[in-house]
């Protein structure tokens, strides 16, 4: 029997799967409740039939300066479960202009390369690259459009497309500083911090299915479809969580509330809370025919901004894209597959099955308005702590944010449960 309370995590997402790790890392009794009847939420694969293929429910690209996110899998033994490129590079192409590059960062946090004209975005200039620095100085109220020029060459051949992937907001009112909390701990760090990486066989296989394994192995429990429908309090206790059946909370327990906005807002009406929300759509395309052997490329004068490839799955993302939640399926597929087949080359008459998956709320918009209304950890609870993309990680809405605020509601958990115990 372990020593101490209980952990009760409620919701599996990655925040809340981060979260549990942990706790069960600390040794301590946790138990997982998901309202779905699987794991990982917006992180997660499945079988697709019409495609006869595994794919993932919305396609995510990290990179090596995501500690986080590398300590997670380091811990549940899911270290070699994703791929990308020795050294760090971005393929780009500009498929108005049949333009084709590559972003290659520097060794080290200096950008000297940007002195050579071969090694710069095309149709940029070096004054361009020190605009930056304008970022740095950004308050919490300052937008993208107020740091940088949202015209010319650099925005539309790099800072668009990043912006756009990192913060799935209209790039020119996006948070000025969520990107450059982003560039200061990649970007700003060199080539080793920013190699993109991607999940080698699915996301579930990388981020939820080794999860999931851990913490059995830990005598953890993870309960599904058990949808929480009221938390009880007294004071500034939680003191009972009602599910399938009412779960009393004790006083040396704990409880982290790893679920989206919407539901933490319903479950806790006090909470202030982003309400505001942008798309994203991914389409899966089996191609029939072979392809070059890349990870992923980035598209400029499309429809979507980032293509990614495994095996033979061509998998494409349209970030900020709520224009495109009443559009059909045929009409998005055609405008996606115009793009792949100009980037690959491939004749329409090849294209075999694909699937397109639009996620109305896949995060919240992350403007300096909406940034203002991220809870912390601490949510006036003394026993309940707060996970999800969407809180106050200092981070946009990714892995990487996701993992962190997990950690941070579990460290919460772990420094409440000592208390506990010493009084």
């Amino acid at each position: 029997m372990k020593a101490g309370g209980e952990v009760h995590v409620i919701g599996a997402g990655l925040a809340g799967l981060s979260a549990a790790v942990r706790l069960a890392e600390a040794g301590k009794c946790v138990t997982v409740y998901e309202a779905a009847p699987n794991a990982g939420g917006r992180c997660r694969s499945f079988y697709d039939k019409r495609l006869d293929r595994i794919i993932d429910n919305g396609n995510h690209l990290l990179l090596s300066g995501n500690f986080s996110v590398m300590h997670y899998l380091d811990t549940i033994g899911a270290e070699n479960e994703l791929k990308g490129p020795i050294r760090a590079e971005f393929p780009f192409v500009d498929i108005g202009d049949n333009l084709f590059w590559t972003v290659r960062p520097d060794r080290g946090a200096i950008p000297w390369s940007v002195f050579k004209a071969e090694r710069r975005v095309p149709g940029t200039s070096i004054s361009d690259y020190f605009s930056v620095w304008r970022l740095f100085r950004a308050s919490p109220l300052n937008t993208v459009s107020d740091c940088l020029a949202t015209e010319g060459a650099m925005w539309h051949h790099f800072w668009r497309p990043i912006i756009v992937s990192a913060l799935n907001t209209n790039p020119a009112s996006a948070s000025a500083t969520l990107l450059w909390n982003m560039l200061r701990e990649t970007f700003g760090k060199g080539e080793a911090a920013c190699r993109p990486l991607i999940a080698k066989h699915g996301l579930s296989q990388s981020f939820v299915d080794p999860a999931l394994a851990y913490l059995s192995g830990k005598g953890c429990k993870v309960r599904f479809n058990q949808r929480i429908r009221e938390i009880s309090s007294v004071g500034y206790n939680v003191t009972a969580i009602e599910a399938t059946e009412t779960v009393k909370i004790g006083k040396k327990d704990a409880v982290i509330l790893a679920v989206p906005p919407v539901p933490a807002e319903q479950l806790v009406p006090e909470l202030l809370v982003p309400n505001a929300f942008q798309t994203i759509v991914n389409g899966h395309f089996r191609i029939l025919g072979e392809l070059p052997e890349t990870n992923l490329i980035g598209i400029i004068g499309g429809t979507a901004e980032w293509l990614f490839v495994r095996g033979d799955i061509v998998s494409v993302t349209i970030s900020a894209a709520s224009k495109f939640s009443g559009k059909s399926e045929i009409e998005i597929a055609d405008s996606m597959w115009a793009d792949i087949r100009l980037v690959f080359g491939i004749d329409i008459s090849r294209r075999g099955p694909c699937r397109i998956i639009k996620e109305k709320r896949a995060t919240f918009e992350q403007t300096p308005e909406q940034v203002a209304r991220r809870p912390t950890t601490m949510m006036g609870r003394a026993n309940m702590f707060l996970a999800g993309d969407w809180t106050n990680t200092g981070l946009p809405a990714t892995l990487e944010g996701a993992v962190r605020s997990g950690i941070a509601a579990a460290n919460c958990a772990l420094n409440h449960m000592e208390m506990s115990e010493a009084s």
